[in-house]
């Protein structure tokens, strides 16, 4: 028995080996195929592009110049029965990095072989050209190993010498002097070519100007023609359209006055029912309530001139009493008074000089707690004195001329009684 076996596009799957020892080989890619158990044998091997980066260091070119050159190619094993078995021959068993490196060196030498042979400028100038070269001179050696050169290009090229730089420099030179030529003479022709465009747009527009003005002053005086009649036919609309205006504004001034009359009439006589109304609501809302109001305010006026003479004549009722009354008490005061009075005044003519006396002294507490009143307002009574004696005598003084002072002020004399002669006197 066996196996099915299955590829994808991108590898190639080899079977080999058969009944009978059979050297049959069967090639597949984006397939399969049928290999038998222990008398065959399957491998594989990868069709995807590989891409390559062959450099040549300080290689001389054919006129000496040491140049170092790095490319890229794209290559891959061809599909087509006798390539790929070629390829499988070759390669079979093999990683990708193994094949990478065999093509490599291959193009590797042909790079450099052929960099011998041209120059730097055909080198660096034209290197389409180059790698046209290098793929054609490649292509036969890795198409006998079953490989496709898909693409190759020049990625770098430079020299340690600075004679790429020294050549740029050269050419530019060249360059700008024949750029610079090229702009003055070009700058020239302009000029030349613009001032004689100048003249001729001056002429074109002289004759245009020409033919501008003349076609103006012809529009100008066709327009004053039109714009005069139009003028006249404009006047003679707008004075016919103010005459109608006129009769119009009349009509409706007519129609208006005559809306007004007809309006003030009406007005009228809305006004004359308004007033028979507001009479009638009057007389119900106010002169009738009116009437009832100044009734009962007078009645009222009338209960109240009747009280006030009743509470009037109570009053003077009262008053007479409480006069009598009061007469009647200040008559029993003054017959108690007066009988008082008499009774002392007999009492002071039985007692003579003693009641008199006697009436005194009474007095005297009273006159001396008058004299002595402003006397409690002070809180301290100093005397400025330094002898003793000086103030007994200022006592003795006061004393001797108390009777005079009595009796100045009452009539009494205190020297005629014998205790108080005794006692002032004593004191003197």
């Amino acid at each position: 028995m066996g196996n099915c076996h299955t590829v994808g596009p991108n590898e190639a799957l080899v079977v080999s080996g058969g009944c009978c020892g059979s050297d049959y080989k069967q090639y597949v890619f984006g397939g399969w195929a049928w290999a038998w158990w222990c008398i065959s044998d399957t491998q594989r091997i990868s069709l995807e592009i590989m891409t390559l980066q062959p450099r040549c260091e300080d290689v001389e070119t054919a006129e000496g110049v040491a140049l170092t050159v790095t490319g890229v190619a794209q290559v891959k094993i061809m599909t087509e029965k006798e390539l790929l078995a070629v390829a499988c021959e070759q390669f079979l068993g093999k990683n990708v990095v193994d094949i990478k490196n065999v093509v490599l060196q291959t193009l590797e030498g042909h790079l450099r072989s052929i960099l011998g042979t041209l120059t730097v400028e055909q080198i660096y100038q034209d290197r389409d050209q180059f790698a046209k070269l290098v793929r054609e001179v490649a292509a036969p050696d890795v198409g006998r190993m079953g490989i496709e050169i898909l693409s190759f290009t020049i990625k770098d090229v430079y020299d340690k010498v600075d004679y790429l730089s020294s050549l740029g420099k050269t050419q530019t030179a060249v360059v700008q002097r024949d750029a610079d030529i090229g702009v003055a003479e070009a700058e020239r022709d302009a000029g030349i070519r613009e001032a004689e465009c100048k003249k001729e747009m001056l002429d074109v527009k002289f004759m245009a100007d020409t033919k501008i003005a003349d076609s103006k002053r012809a529009f100008e005086l066709q327009k004053s023609a039109f714009s005069e009649e139009v003028n006249v036919k404009t006047a003679e609309a707008q004075l016919a359209y103010e005459l109608q205006g006129a009769r119009e504004q009349q009509k409706i001034r007519q129609e208006e006055i005559e809306i007004e009359v007809v309006q003030r009439k009406k007005q009228i006589a809305v006004e004359a029912q308004e007033i028979l109304r507001t009479d009638k609501e009057l007389i119900s809302t106010v002169r009738c309530p009116a009437e009832a109001e100044a009734h009962r305010i007078q009645q009222i006026a009338e209960g109240e001139k009747v009280k006030q003479v009743l509470l009037a004549q109570a009053e003077a009722e009262k008053i007479r009493k409480i006069g009598e009354a009061e007469a009647a008490v200040i008559e029993a005061m003054g017959k108690a008074e007066a009988e008082r009075m008499k009774l002392k005044a007999e009492a002071y003519q039985k007692y003579g000089d003693a009641a008199k006396m006697a009436l005194v002294l009474e007095a005297l507490p009273q006159i001396a707690a008058k004299i002595a009143a402003p006397l409690t307002k002070v809180d301290e009574i100093v005397v400025l004195s330094g002898d003793n004696s000086k103030v007994t005598s200022e006592v003795n003084r006061l004393l001797a001329e108390l009777p005079a002072s009595v009796h100045a002020l009452t009539g009494v004399d205190l020297s005629k009684i014998p205790l108080i002669k005794n006692v002032t006197g004593a004191q003197v």
